[in-house]
């Protein structure tokens, strides 16, 4: 699977720049540098839609909360930066504030890296603001990349999480959906979980199976991968076959799974009775993969 929602980005992220104890200061001097405003997890984004980027000038008197980012440098050498406010200012006409899961999908893939670096860059710095070896307060360095520990000295880097996210196919080639205990009746994804250490991405897809749904599953295939910054994960997609087709769920994370064959699928759909994952998802890039076509958005879905 290529081009998934949040796996686009154009920006060349010039990461050799970022141990320039100068560079914000430099990226805000430079009347070139291009700015995206971030406000508890939005940024403004127009009606093409694209998020919506700043001419420098008209950030430098806005209030934030500290957190700035060097995202990267386009194909013309333009640099951009990412800039945590803790107010939003106003916004012209045709523009509107949004959040990732909102409009994901419909950015353009300049706009969607930028977008999902920030918001995975900003919910890293929220809640790691002390040291997990001595305990004293961090500060921002290297761009908005590093934390450093004036006490320790220790260097603390960006969490990223690997969770397997799986299509599951049985030997009738029917695809195993799974409801969560919280969610509402009618909604159904694919099942997916954390990979524990010592632990590999085929092995994670089959224990997550197995302690969810209670299929064994045999061979699996790699299928793509995309970041999910809510608030640290990168989505593992894998698609995989079932060794038997019954189905005992744990009754804690998942409260319903059952198996689905396309033209049931398509008419429950239809009907109402089922609610698939958003486009901006992985999970909805590999339920159509397995059916063979897009799906359309039901616009009453999640």
């Amino acid at each position: 699977m290529e081009r998934l929602a949040l796996s686009r980005s154009t920006l060349d992220r010039a990461a050799h720049r970022r141990a320039d104890p100068g560079l914000i200061d430099s990226l805000l001097d430079d009347p070139r540098t291009r700015v995206a405003l971030f406000h508890e997890g939005e940024t403004a984004v127009t009606d093409a839609p694209t998020v919506l980027l700043w001419p420098v000038e008209s950030v430098l008197n806005l209030k934030t909360d500290g957190q700035q980012f060097f995202l990267g440098t386009d194909g013309d050498g333009r640099d951009y930066l990412a800039l945590s406010v803790s107010e939003r200012p106003a916004v012209p006409e045709g523009v509107r504030w949004a959040s990732l899961r909102e409009v994901g999908s419909l950015l353009d893939d300049t706009g969607a890296g930028i977008f999902t670096t920030a918001v995975a860059l900003t919910a890293w710095h929220t809640f790691h603001t002390h040291c997990s070896n001595c305990g004293a307060a961090t500060g921002v360095a290297q761009g908005g990349w590093v934390r450093q520990c004036p006490e320790c000295l220790r260097e603390h880097y960006p969490r990223t999480d690997p969770a397997v996210i799986m299509s599951i196919a049985d030997q009738d080639d029917r695809l195993l959906l799974g409801r969560q205990a919280s969610w509402p009746e009618n909604r159904y994804s694919t099942l997916a979980g954390f990979v524990e250490p010592g632990e590999s991405l085929e092995d994670a897809v089959r224990r997550e199976v197995a302690e969810e749904a209670g299929v064994v599953v045999g061979e699996v295939q790699y299928r793509g991968s995309q970041p999910w910054p809510f608030p640290s994960s990168l989505m593992l997609g894998f698609h995989g076959r079932a060794l038997g087709s019954e189905i005992k769920v744990d009754e804690v994370e998942i409260a319903e799974a059952r198996w689905w064959s396309r033209d049931e699928l398509q008419a429950d759909i239809k009907a109402g009775t089922l609610v698939l994952p958003p486009a901006v998802s992985i999970a909805r890039r590999l339920i159509e993969n397995w059916y063979g076509a897009a799906i359309p958005d039901d616009p009453s879905g999640w």
